[in-house]
């Protein structure tokens, strides 16, 4: 239930996003899901991959310094409200959510929030006690 992310540090300036997504596509390595965050003089790429070592590779090989997390993607529904219900399961329980970011597939009626949490393993628990139901790596990368 825990799904693998890389997190890739790169310089805020023209043209690094850009090399990252092309050394990807260049090895056949499928993009699911993304968040930039940036600062004024670095940003941090979040990326959940459909092959996550072959990723890290790369990038690596290409001079990108690395990382890899754990995350915990849920699917809600697509509607009003949706966020708001997991969050306060989380909150109940006293869960902090570390980061989170979001998608949507159009042709899906839910949609799939990806949380970074200290504790995955009890965050798990939570969500589940709750009813919220919680995706898979493979489910993530097949999407």
């Amino acid at each position: 239930m825990k799904v693998d992310q890389i997190a890739v540090f790169l310089e805020n300036k023209s043209g690094r996003l850009a090399a990252i997504t092309k050394a990807l596509s260049e090895n056949n390595i499928n993009i699911r899901a993304l968040s930039v965050a940036d600062t004024a003089d670095f940003g941090i790429l979040r990326l959940i991959v459909d092959n996550t070592e072959k990723a890290v590779q790369v990038l690596k090989d290409e001079g990108f310094t690395v990382g890899k997390a754990v995350v915990i993607a849920v699917e809600v529904a697509d509607r009003p409200g949706g966020l708001a219900r997991v969050l306060a399961v989380l909150h109940e329980a006293g869960i902090n959510v570390e980061y989170m970011y979001a998608f949507v597939e159009k042709s899906r009626e839910n949609a799939v929030l990806i949380f970074r949490f200290d504790d995955p393993d009890m965050a798990i628990t939570v969500l589940q006690k709750g009813g919220i139901k919680i995706l898979t790596g493979e489910e993530v990368r097949s999407i």
